[in-house]
């Protein structure tokens, strides 16, 4: 059984203490294909150096993730587009507009997001999506940018039957994650009435751990909580769900 996690923040501080131990424990519960988002250029390098030590199993994105869009934000953009026409990439993530924090920011969040799907076109890559309390503001954006080259992956899908329906329609999967496995998550209300072919698995480590980890720190290994919740939402074997959830994720990232 081969497990994808789409969303996993491998490099960050949160691993420093164990990561090659989080890494083998991720192994050894058979997920062996983590897709690694950016957030800004200071991490750049450990996404890189961790790349260079796992090279058959972990797949980079690179993007400037909605709260780090500051001041500086077009320098922080150029280095986007200077990674790109240096190294290999799988997506142009995570990108988007997250309003939970800083509503001060949507106009140039609108900017550096509408700038990275016109990076994505250009470098036939798709997009991942971060979008919190902003959908409306997202789905404006998709409906001017539409295109049969415009396609990726919503991120951390925590909306309703209709926004998922709609974020479908703009060529997106729907990743899911521990959000699944909460009480008040809401989304296993309606999951099973989305097709499979329109769902990944992801993390999100050290984020939003699934239960019975929920409060803790996350990691890749946990996902196959997810899985468990989703097959029995479903109602098919955990086989079948790792199955269709990896051939998604091939079919966004075309590895």
């Amino acid at each position: 059984m081969i497990i994808t996690d789409t969303h996993t923040h491998l490099y960050s501080e949160a691993f420093d203490e164990d990561r090659d131990a989080m890494m083998q424990r991720t192994f050894e519960a058979g997920v062996t294909r983590l897709f690694v988002p950016a957030i800004d250029s200071s991490y750049t390098q450990g996404m890189l150096d961790l790349q260079a030590k796992y090279p058959e199993n972990v797949f980079l994105m690179m993007g400037l993730h909605p709260t780090h869009v500051k001041e500086n934000y077009k320098e922080e953009l150029q280095h986007v587009e200077d990674m790109l026409n240096k190294h290999k990439f799988y997506a142009i993530g995570e990108i988007g507009i997250d309003l939970y924090w800083d509503k001060s920011t949507l106009g140039i969040q609108q900017d550096a997001f509408r700038h990275q799907i016109k990076l994505a076109k250009q470098h036939k890559l798709p997009i991942v999506i971060h979008c919190r309390e902003a959908f409306d503001q997202i789905f404006e954006i998709l409906e001017e940018e539409k295109s049969e080259d415009l396609f990726g992956i919503f991120h951390c899908f925590t909306g309703t039957i209709e926004q998922a329906h709609q974020a479908i329609s703009y060529n997106m999967k729907l990743g899911i994650g521990g959000v699944a496995t909460f009480k008040n998550g809401k989304i296993d209300q309606f999951l099973n009435q989305i097709d499979l072919k329109h769902i990944v698995l992801e993390t999100d480590s050290p984020y939003l751990a699934p239960k019975p980890y929920r409060g803790k720190r996350n990691e890749s290994a946990y996902i196959i909580k997810v899985l468990e919740k989703l097959s029995e939402t479903y109602k098919v074997p955990e086989q079948k769900i790792a199955d269709i959830t990896t051939e998604n994720s091939k079919a966004v990232f075309a590895i």
